[in-house]
């Protein structure tokens, strides 16, 4: 697991006169103005001094400015910048408050963060010429921010920036880059451009008009006539419904695939008449509107204390007999599954427990689940998963890593629509990091009702490090605040149901709701009876393939099944216990030459 780039230097940090540290020293909330973070380093003076020209006075914000600076040369960086703007410039110092209308600029040889509302200087450890300090800021900004955070990357080389401009849209926050064309150095902005965690592309001197029109909609603003038609379009001609995702989120999307056109964000109705034409872009907007990002091992701080102090616990104390159920909803192309399905497995093998894992992995976008059922993954992968990890859990493929046979079977992935379909039960964690902050308010609380009534008593709530779960405190205690875990508590609500009243086609979101049974309807009511009956009464039973590897578990195998000492392994003669195995072996072979079942 990746280690974070810093270690705290309290002796060389500059300490800020104007706002001395002090314990419990009130601070502005975070939410109350929006914060940007601008990474720049060849040819960023000139795109600085042209954005700052182009804001208006009290304009709200607060500018964070990154730059590549020498660490062995004093900046004059902030001198320069203060003629350019009405803002106050100053240079960052450890403890300064952020406050609106004011710039700050990086120092040299430092890395810059923000925590409680405060600027906070670290010294990096890495060798200079791998140094990303503008990610480093995007991250935190992402965290501290949330929704209010937006990221700008202007001229300059290497990739530094893309990776913080993730993180900052998966906390619901905005990111534009400088077009490339215009740049002087076009490679900071193309690599963004490329890791596909652009908003908006546009000239320096646009940026601004974009980001003073993201700080004055409200998150939860009402969406206006023209997004409603976008909607009604999406919801009409695709798969997908995004009726209750926050009009912010709809807006930004939306203007993102104008830009790509060449439509000006001013034109929708010109954008209207294009989508009513062309189905291409059609699902072109929808995709981009699932916002499939995710990775191995994502916010490593998380999975480093779900291994250390979580994890351990949860599998020491779990009952024989009984499988572990983890629900990950909205899990995109599976990364995010199988990091939690490793560390659960590397805690059975170090305790010697022969219980059973089995993880649900849902998302209602059917081309991410079918790259999650691949199990195949790019040798970038590398970055964020240790080579133990990769020599235990994965294979080398052609280009890449394929996940083993054996992790592979304890994830089971399929299409669903956390809103719209019944949920997962029983079950002993959920994970779902990064969905809530694009639903309405209306539709996070369905969501976290839907948990609650999920999870089993004392089950654990993983969510985004954006998100809580709001007014559902009665029902969830705080185990850990800076990781988002919590504990369901409480009672049932009378009158929960297993899957909610709004039913759904559509994208991780409610769809319109049905005046009547329907097809789909009926189905899911169908399925969910089968589930209900077969878990309560159906004898235990396995799915193999021809080699005789176990696929699917189904009903209480324990008494029947164990794991067998040494490598892992899914092969149903070796997991069988004494006095099965022998009636076990001319059963498991039949399959092989026609249908039927074991037993």
């Amino acid at each position: 697991m990746p280690k974070l780039p810093l270690r705290a230097t309290s002796s060389t940090v500059p300490r800020s006169r104007g706002h001395p540290l002090e314990a419990g020293a009130p601070t502005r909330g975070p939410r109350e103005f929006h914060v940007i973070g601008v990474g720049a380093s060849a040819g960023g003076l000139e795109a600085c001094k042209k954005l700052l020209a182009a804001l208006p006075s009290n304009h709200g914000m607060a500018l964070i400015l990154v730059l590549h600076l020498d660490p062995t040369h004093e900046s004059m960086m902030a001198d320069l910048l203060a003629t350019q703007t009405t803002m106050v410039v100053q240079q960052a110092t450890d403890g300064m408050l952020v406050e609106p209308d004011h710039l700050y600029v990086i120092p040299p040889a430092f890395y810059l963060s923000i925590d409680a509302g405060q600027l906070r200087l670290s010294t990096p450890e890495a060798p200079h010429g791998a140094r990303l300090p503008f990610d480093f800021l995007l991250k935190s900004l992402a965290t501290e921010y949330g929704s209010n955070a937006s990221g700008v990357v202007l001229s300059g080389t290497g990739g530094d920036g893309s990776a913080g401009l993730k993180a900052v849209k998966e906390s619901g926050g905005f990111t534009v880059a400088q077009d490339p064309e215009e740049a002087e150095y076009d490679g900071m902005p193309r690599s963004a451009i490329a890791a596909g965690v652009v908003d908006l592309v546009l000239p320096v001197e646009k940026i601004p008009e974009a980001l003073l029109t993201r700080t004055r909609q409200p998150a939860d603003a009402p969406p206006n006539t023209a997004l409603k038609q976008v909607v009604e379009l999406l919801q009409a001609n695709t798969a997908f419904d995004f009726t209750l995702y926050k009009p912010g989120t709809l807006q930004r999307r939306t203007e993102r695939r104008m830009a790509l056109a060449a439509i000006g964000t001013e034109d929708m109705e010109r954008y209207l008449d294009l989508l009513r034409k062309d189905p291409a872009e059609l699902d072109l907007l929808a995709k981009d509107l699932l916002i499939n990002v995710t990775g191995f091992f994502r916010d490593p701080e998380v999975f480093t204390f779900l291994a250390e102090k979580i994890i351990p616990d949860l599998v020491r104390a779990h009952p024989t007999g009984r499988p572990l159920r983890i629900w990950v909803p909205a899990c995109s192309t599976g990364e995010e599954a199988y990091s939690l399905a490793m560390l659960v497995s590397e805690a059975i093998a170090a305790l010697r427990r022969n219980i059973q894992l089995q993880v649900f992995a849902s998302d209602v976008d059917p081309d991410a689940v079918a790259t999650a059922r691949e199990g195949c993954y790019p040798e970038a992968i590398s970055e964020s998963v240790s080579p133990e990890r990769l020599e235990r859990f994965f294979m080398k493929d052609a280009g890449g890593f394929r996940v083993a046979a054996d992790l592979r079977a304890a994830v089971v992935f399929t299409v669903q629509n956390v809103l719209g379909d019944p949920p997962f039960s029983r079950l002993d964690l959920i994970s779902c990091r990064n969905l809530l902050i694009y639903l309405t308010p209306e539709a996070q609380a369905n969501v976290v009702s839907l948990f609650h009534f999920a999870l089993l008593d004392d089950g654990l709530l993983l969510l985004g490090t954006s998100e809580e779960v709001g007014g559902a405190d009665s029902r969830f205690e705080v185990v850990s605040k800076p990781v988002r875990l919590y504990r369901r508590i409480g009672q049932r609500r009378t009158g929960t149901q297993a899957f909610p009243v709004i039913q759904s086609d559509g994208v991780r979101l409610p769809s319109r709701p049905a005046k009547a049974a329907t097809p789909s309807r009926q189905a899911a009511l169908a399925e969910l009876c089968r589930q209900v009956v077969l878990e309560a009464y159906a004898p235990a039973a396995v799915l193999i393939n021809r080699a005789g590897e176990c696929l699917y578990y189904l009903g209480a195998t324990d008494p029947y099944l164990r794991l067998a000492p040494g490598q892992p392994t899914h092969d149903l003669l070796s997991m069988a216990r004494e006095g099965i195995r022998i009636k076990l072996r001319p059963r498991s072979s039949r399959p092989a030459r026609r249908r039927n079942a074991l037993w």
